[in-house]
């Protein structure tokens, strides 16, 4: 007997909506559902195949034994009741619902092959449709398993939303103790300490101390951003450096995470709701086959005898069965999720590749798409007498002991170019540097506050190429010597988000595929955005670039570029894309990205190479001629096997047997299937065999 959990899971009727309304309708789906009833109703179906006389007489063997002309009845009314059983659920919603489909069809079909094969069984009539009756089942059952593989479940991105909040805070209570609480404890007016490297459990403002805090998967700023007293933090930020005491302003749904999670939310719910083009096949089928056995039964009992009117009217019926329209979809889904593996890429909803093919605009997000979101050393400069390599060196034993971001590049930097030196008395200024002694000497290296600070004394040539690089939204850093009261700057270090050599071909390639505008979105400042822009050779007056923008306003560019009637594919890695990957007519993540940003999207990109775009477009264009040569095979079988089914030619001596009707019913179905396998030829990359 099917569980009622089982039944209530099973709304295959509704499977076939558009992303945002499957995840309204089939939360909690489980396609582990589809794969027990599958290889249950497989297990079933074999020894009723074989047992069949039909199929015995095909191949010219013989069985016989006691209790053989049980099988049919008894596994084929299993196979019937439990693996039927979501179809079933699935035709009556349909007809509820007044949207006749594929599950309908389906549902019709294995009904009529059921209610005949009884009644032959208890000698009515001499339609033996057991073994069609269990294979078609089981057949839609493999069907329906593989599609629900492909489609992504919208609560994964909520919860990974969630999981960036810590489980714990500590509170400072009135006498200055410090005790553990859960984030859920915590209330407005409350006082927390964020320790060094620990993320903020709540939005709120600092009223002691400053860090560094790398706000880059909640706004895109890709440094870390310095917070002082009196500024506001925000939930699931990190304090890089040093601790903080937070005054808590929001807590649970009033938070800016929490706002992140309700633009998912929203975002998935008005996504595209595309029916799949086998759906849109199955109604008009449905009509074509309820038409012909209707006026196939009227025909033949007016012409010739009820015998013959019920006859031609189950083959009608079992000959509409949807063996190849059932598998055309999910065929091509499965082979083309797999091929697209095998590259790095991931599909995870089905109609995110089906739309692939119409993008016309690729939105790439900056941070950690088209650069690696980590700064590297990009510019040396020294003062005269000075070395590059001189400056790099010293810089990096200063910075040695240093946590930093930018102190690790630089040390990076310098270990690949020669041997570090050996710094002592290192000392941390926060928020304005750090010094240390090297080679007797003692030296510091810090930005714009330590310069004035110490009231350092720069050579003339630095500012020009520092200020320079400043204006390509390059983070500056300078070395000085410190000798009692005097200071003086000796060099300085240039530091950015390094662009991905790969972004510049992925670029190239997508306006090879016919692509007509690049947009690049980032919470970065304007000139770091347009510097990036320009070294991928974005062209001017087509390509666009929105910068300085938060959470939100990532979202409202998705939706404004769809406004101006563009489709729009949105490639992303953080929690501030999520929301826009979600709107997007197809959202791409980053693998490397954030777990939001993957479960958000319709495909991920496992390797965190961005020329996989082009490989996700050519395999939506080469996918999607396969569902309609498919489409065209399955409706052309019906288009010509339900006249004659019919007995349309009957005058000329021809009429159609079931028999011959289930051999054209399933090499229908093997056409389907070795066509799809044809996806397997499929090049993803431009540079690939």
């Amino acid at each position: 007997m099917v569980s009622s959990v089982e039944a209530t899971e099973a709304q295959p009727g509704e499977h076939q909506t558009g992303h945002g309304q499957q995840h309204d309708k089939h939360a909690g789906h489980d396609p582990e559902m589809f794969r027990r009833r599958f290889w249950l109703s497989l297990a079933l179906t074999v020894p009723v195949v074989v047992t069949s006389h039909m199929v015995m007489d095909w191949f010219g063997y013989s069985l016989d034994f006691p209790g053989m002309s049980l099988i049919g009845p008894v596994l084929g009314s299993v196979v019937f009741w439990y693996g039927g059983w979501p179809f079933l659920v699935g035709g009556a919603r349909e007809i509820a619902d007044r949207a006749p489909g594929m599950m309908l069809l389906i549902s019709m079909a294995i009904t009529v092959a059921y209610v005949a094969s009884a009644a032959t069984s208890v000698g009515a009539f001499e339609l033996d449709f057991w073994w069609e009756l269990a294979a078609l089942v089981t057949i839609m059952l493999l069907g329906h398993w593989q599609e629900m593989k492909a489609i992504g479940q919208a609560q994964g991105a909520l919860s990974a939303l969630a999981a960036l909040l810590p489980d714990d805070a500590e509170q400072i209570t009135d006498d200055g103790q410090t005790r553990q609480v859960t984030v859920a404890e915590l209330r407005a007016g409350d006082l927390v300490l964020v320790r060094s490297g620990g993320r903020v459990p709540a939005d709120g403002q600092i009223t002691d101390g400053a860090a560094e805090l790398d706000e880059s998967m909640i706004t895109g700023e890709s440094r870390p951003v310095r917070r002082g007293v009196g500024d506001p933090v925000v939930a699931g930020t990190v304090a890089t450096d040093s601790a903080i005491r937070v005054r808590v302003e929001a807590v649970g749904e009033e938070t800016a995470l929490a706002g992140i999670q309700r633009l998912v939310a929203e975002a998935q719910a008005s996504s595209g709701r595309a029916q799949v083009l086998a759906d849109r096949f199955a109604a008009l089928l449905f009509y074509v086959a309820l038409a012909a056995a209707v006026l196939t039964f009227v025909a033949w009992w007016a012409f010739s005898s009820l015998d013959q009117s019920v006859v031609r009217t189950v083959t009608v019926l079992v000959i509409a069965c949807p063996h190849a329209l059932g598998l055309a979809i999910p065929l091509v889904i499965a082979l083309s999720t797999a091929v697209a593996a095998k590259a790095g890429i991931l599909v995870k909803d089905r109609l995110a590749l089906e739309r692939m093919r119409t993008v016309d605009t690729v939105l790439f997000d900056k941070t950690g798409t088209l650069t690696r979101g980590a700064h590297t050393v990009t510019a040396v400069a020294a003062a005269p007498g000075r070395s590059e390599d001189d400056v790099l060196r010293l810089a990096a034993a200063v910075e040695a002991d240093s946590e930093h971001p930018l102190a690790r590049a630089i040390v990076t930097a310098a270990t690949a170019r020669a041997p570090m030196a050996t710094a002592t008395d290192f000392r941390s200024m926060t928020g304005r540097g750090v010094q240390a002694v090297v080679d007797g000497a003692r030296y510091a290296v810090g930005g714009p506050a330590l310069l004035r600070e110490l009231d350092a004394r720069i050579p003339p040539e630095l500012p020009a190429t520092t200020e320079a690089w400043s204006a390509r939204g390059t983070a500056v850093l300078h070395l000085l010597t410190i000798d009692g009261d005097r200071a003086e700057v000796i060099g300085a270090i240039g530091l950015a988000d390094e662009v991905r050599p790969e972004a510049r071909q992925a670029i190239a390639e997508l306006r090879q595929q016919g692509i007509d505008k690049i947009v690049m979105i980032t919470g970065d400042a304007r000139p770091v955005a347009e510097a990036v822009a320009a070294d991928l050779g974005f062209r001017s007056g087509v390509d666009e670039v929105f910068a300085e923008v938060l959470p939100a306003d990532k979202d409202k560019a998705v939706a404004d570029l769809q406004a101006r009637g563009l489709t729009v594919a949105m490639v992303g890695d953080g929690v501030n894309d999520a929301p826009a990957l979600a709107r997007a007519d197809v959202g791409i993540a980053i693998g490397a990205g954030t777990d939001v940003a993957i479960e958000s999207a319709g495909v991920v990109l496992a390797s965190s190479d961005p020329r996989g775009v082009t490989g996700v477009i050519r395999l939506s264009h080469a996918s999607y001629r396969k569902m309609l040569q498919n489409l065209g095979w399955a409706a052309g079988y019906n288009i010509v096997a339900i006249p004659l089914a019919a007995g349309v030619l009957a005058w000329a001596g021809f009429t159609l047997s079931p028999a011959v009707g289930a051999i054209l019913m399933s090499a229908s179905t093997i056409v389907v299937a070795l066509n799809a396998q044809l996806l397997r030829r499929v090049r993803l990359t431009a540079d690939q065999g």
